[in-house]
């Protein structure tokens, strides 16, 4: 095929990109996930939720899906092909997505794009995300609970603001359940990788640990704890294939109702582009069943947290805290800010790990 044959099926391409209504009959609505759909977690959860919003809407709309993209130059290059195909929406569900989904989304103006848990936007870029920080009260209040040994594991993908806020809530929690705890941070600049996440997890274990928490997309801790003894969470989704133990609980992310709402947006002409950070009373986090050995006086302490948190009865980052280096941040009763939260970049006091740069 020759060069201009070729600029001139791009440029096609590129017209039937923005202007949806005649590039096909029903909405083509995307997903791009960072780990293979049956990673047991993060992706798995996402194309879950995607197959209950393709079920509400049955014919009415067509969904495509391409798993295991690297954050970076492959997802521009998967987010541009799947702009050029004609779809309507996007999903791309990993923080490492943000930029490549700015960049093609500014290529792509007619086509609109959803991006989970990241922070920037466009007219035709939504960011969504949930307060997972909500969540990892909960477990991390069952890890101070249950350890032994007075010493907790929590192993970090990569330290950026939504893990930080993850482990800072996790020790504020064990602390508040047990004051002797003591938390050792492993990152592993990775979101999935089974193999990596089982040597952190034994590494742990090796050091005394008696309690996991993960914010990595595999169930490979678990499988680790399952033969070496521990306890452990869901991360993502369920994990329940590990209950009553070493699985105690799990963090559960709800995406499906939010994804219907916005392919409804789409269908009905209405989509406009907005930030979203939901956490348990909006229904997008949940707390697994809670499993194993764990008394009921603390059962019944963490439910009410739940309960509390859903109301805005309680929110976990509340004062008086203070930063690792000691200085004061939060006054009794103060309760963070979310651009506080949503940039947060710093340990708190009591923690002894370094945030990697």
């Amino acid at each position: 095929m020759k060069r201009r044959t070729l600029l001139a099926t791009a440029a096609m391409g590129l017209a039937l990109a923005g202007s949806p209504a005649f590039a096909q009959d029903k909405p083509k609505i995307a997903f791009v996930y960072v780990g293979p759909v049956n990673d047991g977690g993060w992706s798995q959860h996402h194309h879950e939720a995607a197959m209950k919003m393709k079920e509400h809407f049955g014919d009415a709309i067509e969904v495509i899906e391409q798993e295991s993209v690297p954050e970076g130059a492959d997802a521009e290059r998967v987010l541009t092909q799947m702009a050029l195909s004609g779809a309507d929406l996007i999903f791309t569900t990993s923080f490492g997505y943000m930029d490549a989904t700015i960049n093609v989304a500014a290529k792509f103006p007619d086509v609109k794009f959803e991006h989970a848990t990241g922070y920037k936007t466009a007219d035709n870029v939504s960011a969504y995300s949930a307060r997972f920080y909500e969540g990892r009260a909960i477990t991390g209040y069952l890890a101070g609970a249950m350890t032994k040994s007075n010493k907790i594991g929590y192993i970090g993908s990569f330290p950026i603001p939504e893990v930080i806020r993850g482990i800072n809530s996790s020790f504020l929690h064990a602390r508040k359940a047990n004051p002797n705890v003591e938390m050792s941070v492993v990152w592993l600049s990775t979101w999935f990788d089974p193999a990596k996440e089982a040597d952190a997890t034994q590494a742990l274990l090796d050091q005394g640990v008696d309690v996991v928490l993960a914010h990595t997309d595999s169930t490979a801790p678990l499988a680790v704890l399952e033969k070496a003894g521990g306890f452990g969470f869901g991360q993502a989704g369920d994990m329940y294939d590990y209950a009553p133990q070493p699985r105690i609980s799990s963090i559960i992310d709800e995406w499906a109702p939010y994804y219907i709402d916005r392919v409804q947006a789409i269908i009905d002409g209405t989509w406009a582009s907005q930030n979203v950070w939901q956490g348990i009373g909006d229904g997008m986090v949940g707390i697994g069943e809670i499993t194993g050995p764990v008394p009921e006086d603390v059962k019944a302490t963490v439910l009410k947290m739940k309960d509390d948190i859903a109301s805005g009865a309680y929110h976990p980052f509340t004062g008086p805290i203070n930063k690792q280096d000691g200085s004061a941040w939060l006054a009794e009763g103060e309760v963070a800010e979310d651009g506080v939260l949503a940039g947060m970049d710093f340990y708190v006091e009591g923690l002894t790990a370094e945030i990697p740069h």
